[in-house]
């Protein structure tokens, strides 16, 4: 099988990701990121993610992100929830964390030269679009052209491709994927602000889409929430 390296946060998105690399046949390579994120309950749902999916291997990296800061995921900002007025996609919030994507993505780009792979999944999704300018297309376009110019394999003849395959599809189109790919969503951790057992609080822009998706795709949320 053609190696590959899936960047799974152990969010909804990124499960499916996971599930559509290993129905294309990839021998995956799991890569989960530890940035100091305030929820870090979405780390060990990675590692359920990456066993129940049959990833070949699952490695995680960590990043100190945390002492950068300058996000409410990893400093001491407050989460924006919908009890603050905010609207969703409107302008950038205050839960973008600097340079993530590239970072994480340009890890993962070193593990899959270092594995003799050229092929990198990630999650990003640009329709349901909470704010973030490194989940639209022309980003993983740049990223793509980035990592064919600036590695060995790249200027010896190897192309590496980045694959996004939930950029244009719906919360809802990514809930039937799921089920179609038999996901368990029950495993997976998408609040911003889950607790240690990776309950949800069901009012971060994270809870509010996800709960959207499953709504609109006629599906039972089997999300854990706080009470």
């Amino acid at each position: 099988m053609t190696p590959a390296v899936i960047l799974v946060s152990g969010g909804m998105d990124s499960a499916v990701v996971l599930a559509l690399a290993r129905e294309q046949g990839y021998a995956a390579h799991a890569l989960s990121v530890s940035y100091g994120q305030r929820h870090a309950s979405e780390l060990d749902a990675a590692a359920r993610t990456a066993r129940a999916l049959g990833a070949l291997a699952h490695k995680v990296v960590t990043v100190d992100l945390r002492s950068i800061g300058g996000s409410a995921l990893t400093a001491d900002i407050a989460v924006p929830t919908d009890t603050d007025g905010h609207v969703i996609g409107q302008g950038i919030p205050s839960t973008y964390v600097p340079a993530r994507n590239t970072i994480m993505l340009s890890v993962a780009l070193g593990w899959a030269e270092a594995l003799g792979a050229t092929d990198i999944f990630c999650g990003v999704n640009a329709v349901d679009y909470s704010g973030y300018p490194d989940c639209r297309p022309e980003f993983i376009a740049a990223f793509q052209a980035l990592a064919n110019l600036a590695t060995k394999a790249g200027v010896e003849g190897g192309h590496f491709r980045v694959h996004a395959p939930l950029l244009h599809l719906s919360k809802a189109d990514i809930v039937r994927e799921g089920m179609r790919l038999d996901v368990d969503f029950a495993q997976t951790v998408s609040c911003y602000q889950a607790d240690a057992d990776g309950r949800a609080c069901g009012h971060c822009d994270a809870c509010l889409l996800r709960a959207e998706g499953f709504r609109k795709a006629g599906v039972p949320d089997p999300t854990r929430y706080r009470r």
